[in-house]
């Protein structure tokens, strides 16, 4: 006879690990924590933004297929552009994986 935890629950571990998940999205990093949040949509997505100094985060929510991810992009600098109030420093964009579409992160030249 096998006794199992709770942990060891193969639908609790599902549970626990999609409530973790759901959590995760539209947090901002550690570096991003205290920054200003802002929502907004481009191009019938919607974003999330994370300003901080001169630095902006942008998450991306919801599932977008293959073929609708190409202006991602573009339409994140511009969630930070028009939440911000600063211009996107040409190619500053960084993604935590290389051509990830769900998160960015972007220097900022905030000088009116």
């Amino acid at each position: 006879m096998t006794l199992l935890t709770p942990l060891g629950d193969p639908l609790l571990m599902r549970l626990l690990f999609s409530l973790l998940f759901l959590a995760a999205c539209g947090s901002p990093a550690p570096q991003f924590f205290g920054a200003a949040r802002h929502e907004v949509t481009r191009g019938g997505i919607d974003f999330i933004v994370f300003h901080k100094g001169s630095r902006a985060e942008v998450v991306r929510m919801g599932y977008l297929t293959r073929a609708r991810r190409a202006v991602v992009p573009r339409l994140m600098e511009e969630a930070v552009e028009s939440t911000t109030g600063c211009r996107v420093i040409p190619n500053s964009m960084r993604t935590a994986i290389p051509g990830d579409t769900g998160e960015a992160r972007f220097d900022l030249d905030c000088r009116a």
